[in-house]
């Protein structure tokens, strides 16, 4: 079992910067797969960033070049650096990890809720 807690939402104004962390029980080595969703009302959940064992990262179109993803082995905790941010990234942010193969598991962690006015 993987418990993530999630932090770091809020309310920012179009052009500010928000830093979320998901804070896992226990190392962040064991996963071969991190990553942030959101879902904003009324539309699917998507992937926003990932980090894949290895070291590679994937960024939705959308954030390229505004969102870092990255990990903290020391602290257990995985974060959202999200800068340069517009109304449409408003959405419920979640983190997922998961491993792979035998033994392999996927947890969700509960959400943040982001908003950014206009």
């Amino acid at each position: 079992q993987v418990q993530l807690v999630e932090s770091g939402g809020g309310l920012v104004q179009t052009g500010g910067s928000l830093r979320l962390s998901c804070a896992a029980s226990g190392s962040i080595f064991r996963f071969n797969y991190m990553g942030w969703y959101r879902q904003a009302p009324g539309k699917q959940r998507e992937l926003v960033a990932e980090l894949i064992s290895g070291g590679s990262t994937n960024y939705a179109d959308s954030v390229k070049g505004r969102f870092t993803i990255s990990g903290d082995n020391t602290k257990n905790t995985i974060y959202l650096q999200m800068n340069s941010l517009k109304p449409e990234d408003t959405a419920v942010y979640y983190c997922n990890v998961r491993r792979w193969g035998v033994g392999g598991f996927d947890y969700w962690g509960q959400g943040t809720q982001v908003t950014v006015s206009s």
